[in-house]
């Protein structure tokens, strides 16, 4: 088949992903890997991402040693992330060696404190972005049992051109 086709041809719909996906999705590793799962991923328009907060994580050693909180912007980067795998797997960018960068953050609004033993979901929409375009933006709401802990408005770029 030539490029034509092959390009054509539609991406089987990836749903769920998890670690594993997820690093093979986006650069990032511990200890700045920040979400364990992403569920609920309607192509490259919505998805759900999971990050389960433990006292075993580095930042609660200076942030705060008596009082571990997660910080407000390791919650936006974890929005950013599910984002960046809902990209990544809504158009089929598995090892592909993804490189995405903020462009800005706006409307950022942080509500309640993340603390260890709490699971964070986040659910993030695209605003703008397609298939092909570098530049995307996205709203997310980050949530604890339901109650809101922080949302935001992000705009990011998606460089490709390390993509094999």
């Amino acid at each position: 088949m030539d490029e034509a086709t092959t390009a054509a041809m539609p991406i089987a719909a990836v749903t769920e992903a998890d670690i594993l996906l997820i690093q093979r999705i986006l650069p990032h590793r511990y200890p700045f890997l920040l979400v364990d799962r992403v569920r609920n991923i309607e192509g490259t328009a919505r998805a759900q991402g999971i990050k389960n907060i433990t006292m075993n994580e580095p930042q609660f050693q200076g942030h705060f040693p008596a009082q571990p909180i997660m910080p407000g912007v390791m919650i936006i980067e974890a929005m950013a992330q599910t984002a960046g795998v809902m990209v990544g797997a809504g158009l089929g960018m598995m090892d592909k060696e993804l490189l995405i960068y903020f462009m800005a953050i706006d409307s950022c609004k942080f509500r309640r404190k993340v603390v260890p033993g709490d699971q964070l979901v986040m659910d993030v929409t695209t605003l703008r972005g397609k298939p092909g375009g570098k530049v995307w933006r996205f709203a997310g709401r980050a949530t604890v049992d339901g109650e809101l802990a922080a949302e935001a408005e992000f705009t990011a770029m998606i460089d490709m051109s390390m993509a094999g």
